[in-house]
């Protein structure tokens, strides 16, 4: 039997985090994420961060969406496979998983390959390793690509993190298993479990620090740090916000007084009901890391030093920036008002397609114009880039993502359906 076996569902207190089903302020802070990217590559199109001052700075560091997403990533996909851990549920099945993320992934993302193909790189339309790197997300494992740069080819300059969350994806059930195996150990005592679960998440941030170390003294930094490793340390902080929010349930179901007095779930609230002193940390802390201790940017980094210190204050501000959500119940008033009302939650809902789409948006709104790059009036054009991505990721949604998530999903249930030796593959 499972813990989650040992008390009925509806004993279970409402303040516990949510650990299942839909969350829509999640769905706002992803919302939240995919517009600072957007503001940071507009700016950067019309050559606003080469200016002095302190605003120019500040939105220099807009690119700190991305821990924002790798973080989310760690947080929800991990949290089945950390119940698992735990005894509260079994452990999910690899293939299901994967089939899931490939449907989530790939379907909005080939149709901007073709149409960033088509529009940008006619010369290479007959290029089948083009073709096969890009469709299989595959191309940053490429030093020498045609496009001469560690990002992606024209239109597909953010693709570069959608590689590595892909490389996620495919490693997230082999870590998670060394992660069990390594829980195991501890025996059956909940506590003891989830605490190595962190130690084990500790020494995946470890590998993150060691490697980023390492790439800094290497002469292509740019290339090498497109990779998984550098970045494992931010989907780990999100993992390890999922062991908490998991452990607050397995300790409530073994204690018969009810959770309101166990230190999980207690820490859990406290952290839920300090949601606006843990978003003010965060904005402070992004706007350190805005200052020249952590570099240029990403790929130009002053020293180890800035390289070490961007990984952990860009993590630090995802960190305090999702944990009251990530902890607190669906239904938080605060956080559900803020981040979960109707605009945030439809914004994050199509935030995958504002993600992809925006490039090419700002591209063609470029050409509209007739300015050249690194020109323009920010204020004129990113909120024009704005309207016009929530209207190309609105339609890329409903005619693509939506469609074939659904009819994937339909598809596996019928699969799973079919009697046992049919020849048919599960």
């Amino acid at each position: 039997m499972t813990l989650a076996a040992s008390r009925p569902q509806a004993a279970r207190d409402d303040r516990l985090p949510t650990i299942s089903g839909h969350h829509a302020a999640l769905d706002g802070l992803r919302a939240v994420a995919a517009l600072m990217v957007l503001l940071f590559h507009v700016a950067a199109s019309t050559g606003y961060l080469t200016r002095q001052g302190a605003l120019p700075s500040l939105l220099s560091r807009g690119e700190i969406g991305v821990p924002i997403f790798f973080t989310l990533s760690g947080l929800l996909l991990y949290r089945p496979w950390a119940a698992a851990a735990l005894g509260l549920r079994p452990a999910p099945g690899t293939g299901g998983y994967l089939w899931k993320r490939a449907l989530r992934l790939l379907p909005a993302y080939w149709a901007l390959v073709v149409v960033t193909m088509v529009m940008y790189a006619e010369d290479h339309l007959t290029d089948i390793w083009t073709w096969l790197s890009l469709a299989t997300l595959t191309y940053s494992y490429d030093p020498h690509p045609w496009w001469n740069n560690y990002l992606g080819p024209n239109g597909m300059g953010q693709i570069w993190s959608l590689t590595v969350e892909a490389a996620f994806y495919v490693a997230l059930p082999f870590l998670a298993f060394l992660l069990r195996l390594w829980a195991k150990r501890a025996g059956e005592d909940v506590g003891a479990r989830a605490r190595r679960l962190l130690y084990g998440l500790g020494g995946y941030s470890l590998i993150s620090m060691v490697y980023a170390l390492g790439v800094s003294y290497t002469s292509n930094e740019g290339f090498y740090g497109n990779w998984l490793p550098r970045y494992l340390i931010w989907f780990a902080i999100g993992m390890a916000l999922a062991v908490v929010s998991v452990w607050a349930h397995a300790e409530s179901d073994q204690s018969p007084a009810g959770e309101g007095d166990r230190p999980v779930g207690r820490f859990c609230r406290t952290v839920a009901a300090s949601w606006g002193m843990c978003w003010i940390t965060a904005a402070l802390l992004y706007c350190v890391s805005s200052t020249p201790l952590t570099g240029v940017s990403r790929f130009i980094a002053a020293s180890a030093w800035t390289t070490e210190l961007h990984i952990v204050l860009y993590g630090l501000v995802a960190a305090f920036l999702i944990a009251p959500v990530a902890l607190a119940p669906a239904d938080h008033p605060a956080t559900r008002q803020i981040l979960g009302n109707r605009v945030m939650a439809f914004l994050g809902k199509i935030s995958y397609s504002v993600f992809l789409w925006q490039f090419v948006v700002i591209y063609v709104w470029f050409d509209i114009t007739n300015h050249p790059p690194f020109t323009g009036n920010l204020l004129v054009d990113f909120p024009v880039c704005t309207l016009l991505t929530v209207g190309v990721s609105t339609l890329s949604y409903y005619l693509i993502e939506s469609p074939v998530r659904r009819l994937g999903t339909r598809r596996r249930t019928s699969v799973r359906r079919q009697p046992v030796g049919d020849g048919v593959p599960g």
